[in-house]
């Protein structure tokens, strides 16, 4: 394989897996954003690598079941070049796919990492998450459940998403966490409350999800009007009706910083991600989702521009002026549980 990586690394984890600064969410080639062009992914797929990204994040969920099985032939291809991350937990209804309920219980893992490593192709998944938290199932149980199946092979490395700086934890006294996985963004903060602090003193990395606002922050639409009809920022409450006409007004001082730096938007807002691992003393590793080259370069671009302390200033106030939650429903999130 020839690469001209131009990504510093950092480990998942004290002492973990080493990996890209930037790693490439997947959920998009599959569903939710609409219509897709496989070969143009999967040559996105192969790019990423040949530029450093050596993280490739999906899910059981994305597409039920497709993103892992549309992966596996890439995985495959350069098994020891990269690190393959998905997760389990959340659960689709068969007849309504839009449906969703959540499994953390030790049976359903043990069932769902079989037909994860199945479809994928591989003999260990490197690095598992619990996709969402069920309250009502101990988190300590889970996680001694994930922990049986690093002793078994099936798994290199424990994440988690979406939770609390008390719960990762307790889960951290159980098994050594690697990653935590959260939305976290110039628009979405909330992680920095308990999760962020806690992965920090833990030596956790921090894999932020959505670090583009799910595209708003890019600029590429202000509203969801514009979207398709496939598209589920459709129902999303920042980008719908008067919500998404102010939270547009708020990119402004981006737009400023990336016209001084001859950037775009996308990048200064993942130039402000990447410096939240200074600030807080811990990796992270944002994890954009595109489908297609241009965009891939650009973002991995993003991973060494330096914003400066009056850039930064700059954006400090955006998160709390935004307009409207992450989710309409945001019970199954971290923020939902502080």
């Amino acid at each position: 394989m020839s690469t001209t990586a131009t990504l510093p690394t950092v480990n998942l984890g004290t002492d973990g897996l080493p990996v890209g600064v930037q790693g490439l969410g997947c959920m998009g080639i599959s569903e939710f954003y609409g219509e897709t062009d496989l070969a143009e992914s999967r040559a996105t797929l192969e790019h990423a690598l040949e530029l450093g990204v050596t993280m490739f994040d999906t899910a059981d969920m994305y597409g039920a079941g497709h993103n892992e099985e549309f992966l596996a032939d890439f995985v495959r291809a350069h098994r020891a070049n990269l690190v393959i991350a998905t997760k389990f937990g959340i659960v689709r209804d068969p007849g309504d796919p839009a449906r969703r309920g959540v499994d953390n219980s030790p049976e359903y893992l043990r069932a769902a990492v079989d037909a994860s490593l199945r479809r994928l192709g591989v003999d260990t998944i490197d690095l598992y998450y619990m996709h969402r938290r069920d309250p009502a199932v101990p988190i300590e149980d889970t996680v001694a459940a994930m922990a049986e199946l690093v002793d078994a092979g099936k798994v290199r490395a424990l994440g988690l998403s979406e939770v609390t700086g008390d719960e990762l934890r307790a889960a951290h006294a159980v098994h050594p966490i690697a990653a935590v996985q959260s939305e976290w963004s110039l628009f979405s903060r909330d992680v920095e409350r308990t999760a962020v602090p806690a992965a920090a003193e833990l030596g956790v990395a921090f894999v932020p999800y959505s670090p583009l606002g799910r595209g708003f922050l890019t600029g590429a639409f202000r509203t969801a009007t514009e979207l398709g009809d496939k598209d589920f920022r459709q129902h999303m409450p920042r980008f719908t009706g008067d919500n998404a006409e102010r939270n547009a007004e708020l990119l402004a001082p981006l737009a400023t910083i990336a016209t001084a730096h001859g950037i775009s938007l996308a990048q200064a807002a993942l130039a402000w991600v990447h410096a939240r691992a200074q600030v807080h003393g811990l990796a992270v590793v944002p994890i954009p989702g595109t489908r297609k080259r241009t965009r891939l370069a650009e973002n991995v671009a993003a991973a060494t521009v330096r914003l400066t302390v009056e850039e930064l200033a700059a954006l400090e106030p955006i998160a709390e002026q935004v307009a409207g939650p992450r989710y309409a429903d945001m019970s199954f999130t971290s923020a939902g549980r502080e």
